[in-house]
């Protein structure tokens, strides 16, 4: 934060915050809550060079390796699969799970012959995999606590990265990621599919030709009933997804949401997140569901789940905007990702989509009117991956598009649509969401992990080379 007085504000109010919610006073007589205020507002020296706008040697063929061959790593090894040996070859997957990486290797010599190396039966394996002198893309598909260690590694090998979402959950691991892509110029890339979903781009590409006019705010979420998944035995591994909701209370999955929507703003372009507030509802969901699953199931009758059944953090950009962002994953409500978007010239709601226009009254465009949009302004990527998209799926197909569409940029030498700062100012919703609720809602600002860059407009990467 550059104004002196703003900070010495904004520490006050987390000091008082900090007195009436009971917290310990440090060695140095500032609070816990004030001291982790401090350190998210703390300049960091660069790393090395920033690496937006990164670009590397148009590699061919690329070759990629995969960390966890569970739920996504299993999806992201089909769908390179399928993108074809002549853009990419998978030489290397590993699992901690033999079994699981056994089924996946089998999988591959059945639909097409690859026989990549198999890593598995260790917990380390994946670092003897990432020695290899033969991979360039490592796609990580791995629990969240485990993103950041094998991402930091596989950039120090020399190794472009992908990760799933969220890419980090602690504020100094949102750095790390960060600082470790400075200093070795790699690639490290948040997989978020819905970037890539056919709605998402075309909203993308109307903002960006000025359909929406000036944008104002935006309504984004997670909304989607885990609560069969999350006590599951067999579909986490570990459960480990549901231990998070056990332990910690915030927007714990902002992405899917919230990416888009940041593409939408130019956030990181020529604006920023500049602070939020985060408040949970009560808790209930997890506590009354516990009482339904088989008695031999590890949370059988489990309560006191720390993560209130609906998170709601309302961020506020530099520019002035405002996005609330949703994450429930206990109710029973139909799956939601909102995907609201208001202009001075036009808004859009999802779920399911539709537009209006200002100037014509208060109700939706006609689906005739509102067709002629869809047409128009079809994002070109989708326009020439739609037949494939639909064939190979993934989640609607949006899965395919993003793996193609890093694939191919990779082949060509052009920057990634994504960076490592995208990753780490969606991400840090999380970490920074659980201690505003923690300190009351208290106003928690954003770092800047672009030191400054965040100033200079660019175009979203997916608009400039399409």
């Amino acid at each position: 934060m550059s104004n002196p007085i703003k900070r010495r504000n904004f520490l006050r109010l987390g000091a008082a915050a900090a007195s009436f919610f009971g917290f310990s006073r440090i060695a140095s007589g500032r609070s816990e809550a004030e001291d982790q205020l401090a350190r998210i507002l703390e300049s960091r020296p660069a790393a090395g060079k920033p690496v937006i706008g990164l670009q590397v040697k148009p590699i061919p063929q690329v070759r990629v390796a995969v960390i966890g061959l569970g739920n996504r790593g299993e999806e992201h090894v089909r769908l390179v699969n399928a993108i074809g040996t002549q853009k990419a070859r998978i030489t290397a997957i590993c699992d901690i799970r033999e079994n699981v990486a056994q089924k996946t290797l089998e999988f591959l010599q059945k639909n097409g012959g690859q026989k990549p190396a198999v890593y598995s039966g260790k917990a380390d394996a994946w670092k003897e995999m990432l020695r290899r002198d033969d991979i360039d893309l490592v796609l990580i598909a791995t629990p969240w606590e485990d993103h950041v260690e094998m991402s930091v590694y596989a950039m120090q090998q020399g190794k472009h990265v992908g990760l799933e979402v969220p890419a980090a959950y602690t504020v100094e691991d949102c750095w790390k990621l960060v600082d470790t892509a400075e200093a070795t110029q790699r690639n490290c890339i948040m997989l978020e599919n819905v970037c890539y979903g056919e709605e998402e781009l075309w909203l993308l590409n109307m903002a960006a030709n000025g359909v929406f006019g000036t944008l104002t705010y935006a309504e984004c979420a997670y909304i989607h009933d885990l609560r069969e998944l999350l006590y599951s035995k067999d579909y986490y591994y570990n459960q480990w997804r549901i231990r998070h909701n056990e332990a910690r209370d915030g927007n714990l999955y902002p992405t899917h949401g919230l990416g888009p929507v940041a593409q939408y703003m130019d956030i990181d372009r020529g604006d920023r997140f500049e602070h939020l507030v985060s408040m949970s509802s009560m808790q209930t969901g997890l506590d009354e569901y516990a009482r339904t699953v088989e008695p031999d199931n590890e949370f059988y009758n489990r309560s006191g789940y720390r993560h209130g059944d609906m998170n709601n953090t309302l961020i506020k950009t530099h520019l002035g905007r405002t996005i609330l962002v949703q994450h429930d994953v206990v109710t029973g409500r139909p799956y939601s990702r909102i995907n609201m978007l208001a202009g001075t010239k036009a808004f859009h709601n999802g779920y399911p989509s539709r537009m209006s226009m200002s100037g014509k009254g208060h109700g939706w465009l006609s689906k005739e009117d509102y067709q002629t949009y869809r047409e128009r302004f079809t994002h070109p990527l989708w326009a020439k991956l739609k037949k494939e998209a639909e064939t190979n799926g993934g989640h609607g197909g949006m899965d395919f598009v993003m793996l193609y569409r890093l694939i191919d940029c990779l082949n060509r030498g052009l920057p990634l649509d994504m960076d490592v700062y995208d990753a780490a100012s969606w991400s840090v919703v999380t970490p920074l969401s659980e201690l505003s609720v923690q300190l009351g809602s208290v106003p928690v600002r954003f770092p800047d992990f672009t030191r400054g860059r965040w100033k200079e407009p660019r175009k979203q990467g997916v608009m400039v080379h399409p």
